[in-house]
C-alpha cells in the first residue's frame, strides 16, 4: 500500500488561483444554528422509504418491498452510525456538536425518533400492507387461522425440515446465558420441570438460512397463497424441542449490534490479514437495539436487558413479525400484476449496432465522440460490460486498469479482468477491501483475480478509494491510445439494474493521460500534482468545488449571470455549506437534489434564500452525482463523491468534466425536471421538514421523473446504417 499526495489545482481555472480557502472561517457572520442535524437528517430520509410504502397508488409487492428497504436501512443505521455515536460517548471521545458528530443528547433524540418510526412502519405493514396484499391473494397467517389439514401438512414440514437445524439453548447455573448474534431473530422460552417445577429459561434462535416465511399451500395451483413465518411455525412445536417439559410461555427478540469496523492501518502489517481480524470482532461487537414484541412477559424482557447490558432506552417493544426486512421475500414473488410494470433498459444510442442484428464496434463509437451513458434507463451490459468484454478479448488492447468497490463474485465484470489476464494483458485491479458489509466478499474475488495473474492493489493507508474508473490502453496505428470510463456506481451488474447512475466514456487524451497518472499514484509511489480533467480527493477536490462556488459568488455580485446545481446522495460538509449559503447572499440561484442526507437549511432570510432542495425517491435509487456551475458558460462534472467529511477528506474519489454539449444538455435537463414543481418529489423546508408533493390542486398524479426518463430514453432512434 502506498502513501497518497493529491494536487489538482489545474482541472478548474487558474485565473483564481489566490483564493485559498481557510477551513472554518467561511461561517464567520452566519448563525451558529446554520445546519440540520445529520442523524435526524438521515431518519428523515427512511421516513420518505416510509411514506412510499405507504402510498395505496404503487403496486402492493413494491410497497411491501419498501418496508423492507425500511427495515434493512434501519438496522444498517444502528449497526453504524448509532453504534459510532453510542461507543465515542462511552469511551469518552470528542464528540463535536456540528452535523459530522453528535453530542450524547442526540442518542435521546435519535431513539424517540426510531421509536416513532418503528411503530409506524409496523402500523403500516399491519394496518395497510398486509390486508392489501391478502386482497390480492398472498396472505401471511397464524397457526390459528389454518385448518386441521394445514397443521398437519406444517407438522410434517417442521419435524422434516426444520427439527433438525435447530438447536434449544438453556439458561442455568450450568449454562451461561448464550451469545446472540446481530440481526438474528430468536425465541426466548420459558419451561417448567413437570418433576421439580422449577422454570428454566431457553433461547432458539430462528436458523437464517431457512426460508423467513413458510409457504402453507400444499394443494396445487391454490387461489390463494397463505405463509406463515418461520418462527410463528417454530413456536408451536415448542412441546418437541422440550420434550418431558411444560412449555410456559414463548416470545420473540431480535439484537442488533454494533458492526462498525474501525482498522489500525500501519505500513508494517498486511492490511487483508488485519481486516479478516476485526471481521471476526464485528461478530462480537456490543449490543446497541433489542426489539422485542409487545407481548414479552416483564420478567423476560429484564432477564435480556441485564444480560444484553443495554439501556430502557434501547429496547424496542412492537407488533410481530419482527425483522420485516424478511419481506423481500414476499417481495419477490411472481405476480407481475402486483409490481412495476416490466422495463428493459435501451442500449446507449451511439453503442447501437449499424444493423439489428450485428455487433457494436464501442472502441470505435468512443473514438468519434463523448458517449454519457445513464443507467438503468440505458443498459449496462450493452456499454460498461460490453467495454470490457470488448477489451479482453481486443488483442489491440495491451492493458487495462480498473477501480473495484462494490461488485458481485460470478460479476462479468471480474471474469472480462480474468480473461484478460489469461490473454496476456497487463491488467490492474484496485480493489476496496474496506467497503463496509462488502468485506469478506471483496477479499475473495480479490484474491480470484490474483490467483489468474491479475495485479491486485489492496487500498491506500487511512484512505478508501471510492472512485469508479477504468482504463484500457489499445494500439492503433502504430501508437497508444487511451479509453477511459468514469461513472457514479459500482462496477456492478445486479445493483446497475435498480440504481440511478452516470457514466463517461471517452479516448479524450487528456482524461487518459489523467488516469494513467492517477493509477501509477494509486498502485505506486508517484506524486501527481496535475490533472487536467478531473478534481481529486483527498486533497483539493473540495477546494477545487469551493473555488467553483466562490466563482458563482463574484459573478452574482458583479451583476452576471450565476447560477450552481448539485445533484449528491447526502450534503453535510460545513465547508461547502457554508461557501452555498455565501453564494446564496449574494444572489446565486442554487438547487439541490438530495436523495438522502441534508444538513443545508434551504430558505432561510439572510441567509440561503435563493437555495431550493428537492428529494426523489422511487423505483431506483437516485445515486448519480452531478456538479453544475455557471449561467451560458456552464461548467459540470460527474462522479463518485458526495459532500460529506468521509469522501473529500478519507476517500480517493474523481469528478471528471464533461465537455459535451449534449451532455451538458442532458444533465441541465435532468435537474430541470427535477427541480419543477410539477415532478412528484419532497421539498425541504428551513426547519427540517420534508414535505411530500405528489399530487397537484385536482388530485392527479404529479410527474414521476424515472417513467419520465425511461420514456425519454425509449424514444430515442436508432443511428441510420452506415453503408
Amino acid at each position: 500500500m502506498a502513501s497518497i499526495d493529491f494536487v489538482n489545482d489545474s482541472a478548474i481555472d487558474r485565473d483564481d488561483d489566490d483564493f485559498d480557502p481557510v477551513m472554518g472561517d467561511e461561517g464567520a457572520g452566519l448563525p451558529d444554528d446554520r445546519y440540520l442535524d445529520r442523524e435526524i437528517s438521515w431518519l428523515a430520509f427512511n421516513q420518505r422509504v416510509l411514506e412510499l410504502a405507504e402510498d395505496d397508488t404503487l403496486p402492493v409487492l413494491e410497497r411491501a418491498n419498501f418496508l423492507a428497504i425500511f427495515s434493512s436501512n434501519l438496522d444498517e443505521f444502528f449497526m453504524v452510525r448509532v453504534a459510532g455515536l453510542r461507543r465515542r460517548i462511552v469511551t469518552g471521545l470528542a464528540v463535536p456538536t456540528n452535523i459530522g458528530r453528535a453530542p450524547a443528547g442526540v442518542l435521546e433524540d435519535i431513539s424517540t425518533r426510531a421509536h416513532e418510526l418503528q411503530k409506524r412502519h409496523a402500523e403500516a405493514w399491519h394496518r395497510d400492507v398486509e390486508p392489501k396484499l391478502a386482497e390480492a391473494g398472498i396472505s401471511v397467517v397464524s397457526w390459528d387461522q389454518l385448518d386441521a389439514s394445514d397443521h398437519e401438512y406444517l407438522s410434517d414440514y417442521f419435524a422434516a425440515q426444520i427439527f433438525p437445524v435447530l438447536t434449544p439453548l438453556a439458561v442455568d447455573p450450568a449454562h451461561p446465558f448464550p451469545y446472540i448474534s446481530g440481526l438474528s431473530l430468536n425465541l426466548s422460552v420459558r419451561v417448567r420441570n413437570t418433576r421439580t417445577g422449577r422454570q428454566e429459561f431457553a433461547r432458539i434462535k430462528v436458523p437464517q438460512m431457512l426460508p423467513r416465511f413458510i409457504r402453507v399451500d400444499h394443494r396445487e395451483s391454490p387461489v390463494h397463497v397463505r405463509y406463515i413465518p418461520l418462527e410463528d411455525l417454530i413456536s408451536q412445536h415448542l412441546d418437541d424441542l422440550f420434550a418431558g417439559m411444560e412449555v410456559i410461555d414463548h416470545h420473540v427478540f431480535r439484537v442488533t449490534r454494533n458492526e462498525d469496523i474501525e482498522i489500525e492501518e500501519d505500513e508494517s502489517e498486511n492490511l487483508i490479514q488485519a481486516l479478516e481480524r476485526e471481521l471476526l470482532r464485528r461478530r462480537f461487537g456490543p449490543p446497541i437495539r433489542l426489539e422485542v414484541t409487545e407481548d414479552m412477559d416483564d420478567q423476560t424482557l429484564e432477564l435480556l436487558v441485564r444480560e444484553l447490558d443495554i439501556t430502557a432506552q434501547e429496547v424496542y417493544r412492537l407488533p410481530g413479525p419482527l425483522d420485516l426486512g424478511g419481506l423481500f421475500e414476499l417481495a419477490s414473488i411472481d405476480r407481475p400484476d402486483l409490481k412495476y410494470p416490466r422495463r428493459v433498459p435501451n442500449t446507449a444510442i451511439d453503442f447501437r449496432p449499424p444493423e439489428p442484428n450485428g455487433k457494436a464496434d464501442l472502441f470505435g463509437a468512443i473514438s468519434r465522440r463523448d458517449v454519457l451513458v445513464h443507467h438503468p434507463y440505458e443498459s449496462f451490459a450493452t456499454s460498461v460490460q460490453e467495454f470490457l468484454e470488448q477489451a479482453a478479448a481486443d488483442p489491440n488492447v495491451l492493458a487495462i486498469k480498473q477501480t473495484l468497490y462494490r461488485t458481485s463474485g460470478d460479476s462479468p465484470i471480474v471474469e472480462a479482468l480474468i480473461d484478460a489476464a489469461e490473454a496476456g494483458k497487463q491488467v490492474l485491479a484496485l480493489v476496496e477491501i474496506k467497503a463496509r458489509f462488502d468485506e469478506q466478499n471483496n477479499i475473495e474475488w480479490a484474491r480470484k483475480l490474483e490467483k489468474a495473474g491479475v495485479h491486485v492493489v489492496y487500498g491506500l493507508v487511512g484512505l478508501k478509494t471510492h472512485c469508479k474508473l477504468a482504463l484500457v490502453i489499445r494500439h492503433e496505428n502504430g501508437q497508444l491510445r487511451h479509453y477511459s470510463h468514469i461513472g457514479t456506481g459500482n462496477y456492478n451488474p445486479k445493483t446497475s439494474r435498480v440504481y440511478e447512475d452516470l457514466g463517461l466514456f471517452t479516448a479524450d487524451a487528456e482524461v487518459g493521460n489523467d488516469l494513467t497518472r492517477l493509477f501509477n499514484e494509486l498502485s505506486g509511489y508517484a506524486i501527481e500534482k496535475k490533472f487536467k480533467r478531473l478534481l481529486v480527493a483527498p486533497l483539493h477536490l473540495r477546494k477545487g468545488l469551493l473555488k467553483l462556488i466562490d466563482k458563482e459568488r463574484r459573478a452574482a455580485e458583479a451583476g452576471k449571470p450565476s447560477g450552481i446545481r448539485i445533484k449528491v446522495n447526502s450534503i453535510v460538509d460545513e465547508a461547502i455549506i457554508d461557501a452555498l449559503y455565501r453564494a446564496s447572499q449574494a444572489g446565486v440561484p442554487i438547487d439541490i437534489w438530495v436523495r438522502g442526507i441534508c444538513g443545508l437549511k434551504p430558505g432561510v432570510p439572510g441567509m440561503s434564500e435563493t437555495i431550493r432542495v428537492r428529494s426523489i425517491l422511487g423505483r431506483y435509487l437516485e445515486h448519480s452525482r452531478i456538479f453544475s456551475f455557471g449561467g451560458p458558460d456552464k461548467r459540470v462534472y460527474i462522479g463518485s463523491a458526495d459532500m460529506m467529511h468521509r469522501n473529500l477528506d478519507r476517500r480517493v474519489e474523481v469528478l471528471v468534466q464533461l465537455r459535451d454539449q449534449r451532455h451538458l444538455d442532458e444533465t441541465d435537463a435532468m435537474i430541470d425536471l427535477a427541480m419543477d414543481d410539477g415532478t412528484s418529489s419532497w421539498w425541504l423546508e428551513a426547519d427540517g421538514t420534508w414535505t411530500r408533493h405528489a399530487f397537484d390542486a385536482d388530485g392527479e398524479p404529479l410527474v414521476d421523473l424515472q417513467d419520465k426518463l425511461m420514456a425519454l430514453t425509449s424514444q430515442r432512434r436508432r443511428p441510420r446504417s452506415r453503408r
